[in-house]
């Protein structure tokens, strides 16, 4: 059997988050729907953050709420603060991901506040995950993000990347995610930062989280990959950027990324044809953005055949 690769499709929270059209709930429980139907084993639905700050997902709870009857994948929402945590478990989800960004500057510009802040923030959601009686039954990731570098402070050294994920495994994260929120990273620095993470976690799962800022995108998952990482983030049509990251642009492309980790021999489940027609849908729905993707454009190789 073909190594399992799980590929996340984050297109419905960071995909829609810079995104001019408001996309009706109906719609995204569609698209949700779609992404299981074509072999996504996770999909990130929403994010429960205020209103007024991403209008976009002022539909949080019903979308939450809608989810709930969606069998196949498991499905996830972003929070930022103990108040979103409480709503995420109230929805009953079953995965929270929470972030933590490791330039203080993009943590003021994001979160108003410090990156040690955001961290016993962690804590608190750690402790009332606990009190609730959800330890067992809800998992709780956690991403860095400008793990690679940042627009607002640029440089962001290693070691102070590496001593948060430390303390996110010691608080009681279940998975900790490394992301490259403005596409700073190269293949070099990816691979030497999750081998440093993958030391200090051990069999706690790291996974990625990459922009194609710089068309780097899928050189970097193929670092990660050689370092171990079999978790990664990516995006239908490439959608999506952090609106508090000045330069953002979109995450790496849900479906060449799928091709590529397809035709390196790894199984992700994913019927390639199914999302291309999800991603043909979205389009329409979504008819002023760029939409990127090489698969979208040439199609499959003749007689491609993915890994069982």
């Amino acid at each position: 059997m073909a190594e399992q690769v799980l590929l996340r499709e984050v297109g419905l929270r960071d995909g829609l988050q810079l995104v001019s059209t408001v996309l009706d709930t109906e719609k995204k429980l569609d698209w949700c729907r779609g992404a299981v139907a074509a072999g996504l084993a996770e999909i990130e639905a929403t994010s429960f953050v205020p209103a007024h700050v991403i209008p976009q997902f002022a539909d949080a709870d019903a979308v939450a709420a809608g989810i709930a009857g969606i069998r196949g994948a498991q499905v996830s929402a972003l929070v930022v603060n103990l108040k979103g945590a409480r709503r995420a478990f109230a929805a009953g989800l079953t995965k929270v991901n929470y972030v933590v960004s490791a330039s203080e500057a993009h943590s003021l510009a994001n979160a108003r506040r410090s990156t040690d802040a955001a961290l016993d923030e962690f804590d608190l959601i750690v402790a009332e995950r606990a009190a609730q009686g959800l330890s067992d039954r809800v998992a709780l990731g956690c991403g860095v993000a400008t793990s690679f570098g940042c627009t607002l402070q640029g440089e962001v050294a290693e070691a102070r990347v590496l001593a948060i994920v430390g303390r996110l495994a010691r608080a009681g994260a279940d998975e900790i995610m490394l992301a490259d929120t403005v596409g700073y990273g190269d293949p070099a620095r990816v691979r030497r930062l999750f081998e440093g993470a993958a030391g200090i976690v051990g069999s706690l799962p790291l996974a990625a989280h990459f922009h194609d800022t710089r068309g780097l995108g899928l050189a970097n998952v193929g670092a990660a990959l050689s370092a171990g990482v079999r978790r990664f983030d990516a995006s239908l049509g490439g959608l999506g950027g952090c609106p508090f990251a000045p330069g953002a642009t979109g995450n790496i492309n849900t479906e060449d990324c799928a091709f590529m980790l397809a035709a390196m021999g790894f199984a992700t489940g994913i019927d390639l044809a199914a999302l291309l027609r999800l991603r043909e849908r979205i389009e329409t729905w979504l008819p002023e953005e760029r939409f990127t993707g090489a698969l979208a454009r040439a199609g499959l190789p003749k007689g491609f055949s993915p890994a069982a």
